[in-house]
């Protein structure tokens, strides 16, 4: 048990029937009344946000979740494969439990943290960034550049993101997994 006085941002708690982790979390304590702590909670599982009052001093069960390193190894009909960097013990997971990050793996991909929450695996989370290839993009128009902006392309994985007017076929660029947007050439 922890109590709600000792909330700090990536504390991880079993509460309302799921995995939160502490987004945010201010002790207030008004002039009229007790004092209270208002939090932004992320369900790990589902990643919805949640903003919720405890009551200081209130005690909520802790929550222990397992990360291991691990490397994606390749696809397999539709389970990835990953194995563990320390272990070398492989596991296969659906897409599901990936999520939409599954769009930017690519054989090799290094520094993947997989979570663990009472033996089952809540939730993956890819590296900030990843090198991916563009492998179709729309020609550069002149007169584009001034506008900002930018034009889909498709990556080698499949996933598509918006670029600069710029970037044209076979360029490596280095991609954002959390928010699904450009940052640079390599």
């Amino acid at each position: 048990m922890i109590s709600s006085n000792d909330f700090r941002p990536g504390v991880t708690i079993a509460w309302n029937n799921g995995v939160w982790q502490i987004v945010e979390a201010m002790h207030v304590k008004p002039g009229k009344g007790s004092a209270f702590v208002r939090t932004k909670l992320k369900n790990v599982e589902t990643g919805n946000v949640l903003e919720t009052t405890f009551r200081a001093g209130e005690k909520v069960a802790s929550a222990v979740v397992e990360k291991s390193a691990m490397q994606y190894l390749y696809k397999a009909g539709e389970k990835y494969a990953m194995m563990c960097a320390e272990t070398y013990e492989q596991i296969e997971l659906e897409k599901g439990q990936i999520g939409p990050a599954a769009e930017f793996l690519i054989e090799g991909l290094e520094n993947i943290t997989v979570l663990k929450y009472d033996g089952r695996i809540i939730g993956v989370e890819l590296p900030n960034t990843v090198e991916l290839v563009v492998a179709e993009a729309a020609p550069d128009e002149r007169g584009d550049t001034s506008s900002g902006g930018g034009k889909p392309a498709t990556l080698e994985t499949g996933a598509v993101i918006t670029v600069p007017f710029h970037v044209k076929v076979g360029d490596k660029i280095r991609v954002d997994t959390r928010s699904r947007k450009y940052i640079t050439r390599v």
